[in-house]
């Protein structure tokens, strides 16, 4: 994606079902730190802004530490709080001890990417409430964004509790920790019971990931199946990711061994090792992300490999339409490098159709036919070349202000002398088009100092047109370059009005529907499109420039089953979606 985006956490939670001295024997020391380590390593897209782990010792003897606990900030907190890790087991061993620190059978990792604006050590997961009962201790850790955080706020503190935070991660600490402060310390924590009931107030997109002091853990997926989960278990270890192919990956697994975990479903963990599912909450109208299958999961996964490829394939007729069909002079080429698998898929359909215009030419031979005109006939291909060219991140600090933004502009480069000026087109692959910014002070501009025809921009994603609550950072009206050019639309065609009257909706029924809609109900698809077109060509550019979108149609034919799709459409699975995007409305409208 040229345009930074945060998007969705990662987490890890793994149950070692046999005792410690099994695995020193079998695999030495740390089995299943390293374990843990990979996978967070594999997931290492989903959290760029901290890190964090936490291990409760099951079988711990009275005076002995049981829950151990690292967090770090950064880009390199992975490596960061492994070797803090490793730094204490050391320490420890070197004093003689033999219970040594951060060996436990329950382990949580998770990859943070903030979606509220929350910075500093104290909003890294794992969080964690401490008792002196073990069965009132919880660490909680999880890829979500509640949309009703004020209305479970409410809820905990009609019942006496003064939450000293209001992130929702706190607040879900809190009410969870609560029900465990009200089970008697001798009995064994109905997890079951306790999600059934805590969850009842949610609305949002969450896989939620808890350990309990005393063995028990658990996660719990949204009942609208926004984000993503999956699992495997076997005899000696159960382990819950974010991503299917890090568990095919760390446990050398086949992809049908590791499970999806369903919407509305959690995997228990009891305090002896054993595993259990259930169907906590009814599933509604399933709507997985489909940003997850376009963008932010890793392509390793087989059926995300197949979708991306399926997404560039989908797009060849609208691409042949931006270039009149003129392949011989089309030039091929994606934006490093998140759109690689999609260009496969776009160059896939491109040869299927340079195939079928030469076998029309074999045909049109007739009684000419000769080796040398099959042979240059079959030898025609589709033209790619590596033109943009992503450079290691500058250091812009050696300059600021308006230089600064001048040396931005350099993050990418092309490749030069790829191109016939004048005559061939630039096509290039992008994932999705977002705010557009990149490919107008950078991609773009850079692209036209090879002069050609024209450069056609093509998005693997339909026009992202509202924001998100469940977790992804697009949560303003102003940054989808969409909006702007129907804002703008709308002035042209002196229409202007139909943007105070949708404000008054949003202001006065909040609730009722995404009254949004209404503003791109003025313009088809297409119109849309190519005023993007113009707002992305930079001043200076002295070639046409063209924009591919995918539509929403074709999104759903390639990635079937995964038909969350509420920023390109509007649709939101929750109440709370409906109430934030007309928020996000009038926030823009009222600063505008």
């Amino acid at each position: 994606m040229s345009d930074e985006v945060k998007h969705e956490c990662g987490i890890v939670q793994i149950r070692l079902r046999k005792p410690l001295n099994y695995y020193y024997e079998k695999y030495g020391s740390g089995w299943g730190l390293r374990k843990l380590y990979l996978m967070m390593e594999k997931q290492h897209n989903r959290g760029q802004e901290g890190a964090g782990l936490a291990v409760v010792k099951v079988n711990a003897e009275v005076g002995q530490e049981y829950i151990f606990r690292e967090r770090a900030l950064g880009s390199g907190a992975i490596a960061e709080i492994f070797a803090k890790v490793h730094a204490e087991k050391k320490r420890a061993a070197a004093k003689g001890e033999t219970d040594l620190p951060f060996d436990g059978e329950l382990m949580l990792g998770h990859l943070r990417y903030s979606t509220q604006g929350r910075e500093g050590t104290s909003f890294v997961h794992p969080f964690l409430r401490r008792s002196n009962w073990r069965q009132r201790n919880l660490l909680l850790a999880g890829n979500f964004s509640m949309t009703n955080t004020a209305e479970i706020l409410e809820s905990i503190v009609r019942e006496g509790q003064h939450p000293r935070n209001n992130a929702d991660t706190f607040i879900l600490l809190e009410q969870l920790g609560g029900m465990l402060d009200a089970v008697p310390v001798d009995s064994r924590v109905d997890i079951e019971g306790l999600l059934r009931k805590a969850s009842r107030t949610w609305d949002g997109g969450y896989v939620i990931s808890g350990l309990v002091g005393s063995g028990e853990g658990f996660t719990l997926r949204d009942p609208w199946g926004i984000r993503s989960a999956h699992y495997y278990y076997d005899d000696e270890i159960a382990i819950v990711a974010s991503e299917r192919a890090v568990i095919q990956t760390a446990m050398n697994l086949s992809t049908d061994e590791v499970k999806e975990l369903m919407p509305g479903q959690a995997i228990v963990l009891d305090r002896d090792g054993g595993v259990g599912l259930y169907q906590i909450n009814d599933a509604i109208d399933p709507r997985p992300c489909s940003f997850e299958r376009i963008y932010f999961s890793r392509g390793t996964d087989a059926d995300i490999y197949r979708e991306r490829k399926m997404l560039g394939r989908l797009l060849v007729p609208g691409i042949l339409k931006e270039i009149d069909n003129d392949i011989d002079h089309g030039v091929f080429s994606f934006i490093p490098n998140t759109a690689e698998v999609a260009w496969m898929g776009m160059m896939e359909g491109l040869e299927e159709y340079n195939d079928s215009l030469k076998v029309e030419k074999l045909v049109a031979l007739g009684d000419r036919i000769s080796p040398e005109a099959i042979r240059e006939i079959v030898g025609h291909k589709v033209r790619t070349e590596k033109l943009a060219v992503k450079d290691i991140k500058l250091r812009t600090f050696i300059a600021d202000g308006d230089r600064r933004n001048e040396l931005a502009t350099h993050v990418y480069d092309i490749t030069y002398d790829t191109i016939t000026p004048g005559e061939d087109y630039a096509v290039v692959m992008d994932d999705s088009i977002v705010r557009g910014t990149t490919l107008k002070k950078s991609i773009v501009k850079i692209l036209s100092r090879l002069r050609p025809k024209k450069i056609v921009v093509v998005s693997s994603s339909p026009q992202v047109r509202y924001p998100d609550c469940y977790g992804i950072d697009m949560s303003n009206m102003d940054e989808f370059i969409a909006f702007l050019a129907v804002v703008e639309l709308l002035k042209e065609a002196g229409k202007s009005s139909l943007l105070d009257e949708v404000y008054r909706l949003c202001k006065e029924q909040p609730d009722a529907e995404n009254h949004v809609k209404r503003v791109y109900e003025a313009f088809d698809y297409d119109a849309v499109s190519k005023k993007i077109a113009q707002m992305v060509t930079p001043e200076d550019c002295d070639c046409q420039v063209g924009v591919v979108y995918q539509t929403e149609q074709k999104l759903r034919e390639a990635c079937a089953g995964n038909d969350g799709d509420w920023y390109f459409s509007g649709d939101y699975p929750t109440r709370g979606g409906v109430r934030f995007v007309n928020g996000a409305y009038v926030r823009w409208y009222e600063s505008r």
